[in-house]
């Protein structure tokens, strides 16, 4: 049900065709097309990684990653036949088209590497997927491409296209205000590849045994509605024979004054499963976020800390699900304490709708090393973003990202100076 296509002119026509098939083949009933959505994102994306050592003999690759590239994503959702049990079909068909790039500086995460040379960006590249649904009341049964978002497994669209994980799940909400949900991934495909491939534990400075594959993912998902205020959720699961995991969060929204305070606590606890195969895993995440809102002003402060001996586990293609997983890093190494400043402002409440802009910064240490030191880390993030209005490019989305990340050390991590410019529009098709 899963079909990555490689970026030949012969795999486009097949995109094409894939997306015509999965997106306007004759309904079945008139709630079918009724409801059915297309939707078609063009982003347009300059990336530029300077890891700051100044030269591309350094061990851990070049010294800088430049890159930009135009991708396409076509969404397109049907609606149900009518009847007690609805049927469905969704597809997501994306290209990826290289504008600027060089042997140098390639490997930014936009484009794949040519098979004969890693250091050269494919010209093009495009994926595909096709989701069959079936609905029963409130229960829902997807089975195909899938872009996961929770807690423990929330796919990545960090570059020019997102990662699809293949496998099914199923989501039940017939009693009101507790959504229940189960979800299992076998495959995926990564936002720089065509290929599916096994679902594998992240490995990001080297923390588990790089490439460490699992039969599949797994998760167990309860999320409770109390009111317009408090969210409960609990989920359990993780990579077979390599790592699980649990998860307790809550939610919570009060108007003090003339704002509204929100609160976002969340806790994971991992360790290794079955066979083990990256090894022995021990790690236990708390991360808290309270931010305060007034006007078009937000502050917000957060709290993170990691206990145990490893680093916290997660999915490669994905980003872990914590309050200090920013731009560049997720400060999630063992024994790490990390704390968070962040200040956003919406100037629509001063009279320039559709501009915005945000501040971060996040500063970590105790990390334990292997040298037996204590590593510490830092980052900060700056975005303005603003969204075209009225006129010929209206919703238009032009956004500005800059990231400093400094570290003192340098044999797990590099320090890093990022710009992303990141332009975005989207036709309703129908």
């Amino acid at each position: 049900m899963f079909s990555p296509l490689s970026s030949s002119p012969r795999s486009l026509r097949g995109l094409g065709a894939l997306a015509l098939l999965g997106g306007i083949a004759p309904p079945a009933s008139a709630a079918f097309l009724e409801d059915s959505s297309a939707r078609l994102e063009a982003r347009t994306v300059y990336f530029n990684r300077d890891f700051r050592d100044g030269t591309s003999s350094n061990p851990q690759g070049a010294s800088k990653r430049e890159e930009t590239a135009q991708g396409f994503i076509l969404n397109l959702q049907s609606g149900y036949t009518e009847g007690t049990v609805g049927l469905g079909i969704d597809t997501l068909a994306m290209l990826g088209v290289k504008l600027d790039s060089s042997p140098a500086d390639s490997n930014s995460g936009l484009l794949p590497s040519t098979g004969h040379d890693p250091r050269h960006s494919a010209d093009q590249y495009a994926k595909a997927g096709v989701t069959g649904k079936l609905r029963v009341a409130h229960t829902q049964l997807k089975y195909g491409a899938l872009l996961p978002d929770m807690p423990l497994l929330k796919y990545n669209d960090g570059r020019l296209l997102p990662n699809m994980f293949h496998g099914a799940q199923l989501t039940s909400e017939e009693i009101s205000g507790l959504k229940l949900s189960a979800t299992r991934l076998e495959r995926y495909t990564a936002r720089d590849s065509t290929d599916a491939q096994d679902i594998r534990l992240n490995c990001k400075n080297k923390r588990y045994a790089c490439d460490t594959t699992g039969n599949r993912f797994d998760s167990y998902q309860a999320d409770y509605q109390l009111g317009d205020q408090v969210l409960l959720q609990y989920a359990q699961g993780g990579l077979e024979n390599v790592y699980r995991q649990r998860y307790v969060g809550v939610v919570g929204k009060q108007a003090i004054g003339p704002g509204k305070l929100t609160a976002d606590l969340r806790w994971f606890d991992s360790d290794d499963d079955g066979a083990a195969r990256a090894g022995e895993i021990d790690n236990r995440a708390l991360s808290l976020l309270l931010a305060y809102a007034q006007g078009g002003h937000t502050l917000s402060a957060g709290w993170q800390r990691m206990n145990g001996d490893n680093s916290m586990p997660y999915l490669d293609g994905s980003n872990p699900y914590l309050a200090n997983y920013v731009q560049v890093n997720d400060f999630a190494n063992a024994e790490e304490r990390s704390w968070q400043l962040r200040y956003d402002f919406d100037l629509r409440s001063v009279g320039i709708p559709g501009l915005s802009v945000m501040s971060r910064y996040v500063n970590g240490d105790h990390i334990r090393l292997a040298s037996g030191d204590e590593g510490k880390e830092w980052e900060r993030d700056l975005e303005c973003k603003y969204v075209i209005q009225t006129g010929t490019f209206k919703d238009l989305s032009l956004r500005l990202r800059n990231a400093t990340y400094r570290t003192n050390y340098e044999q797990s991590a590099r320090d890093v100076d990022e710009v992303r410019l990141i332009a975005s529009y989207n036709f309703l098709i129908l």
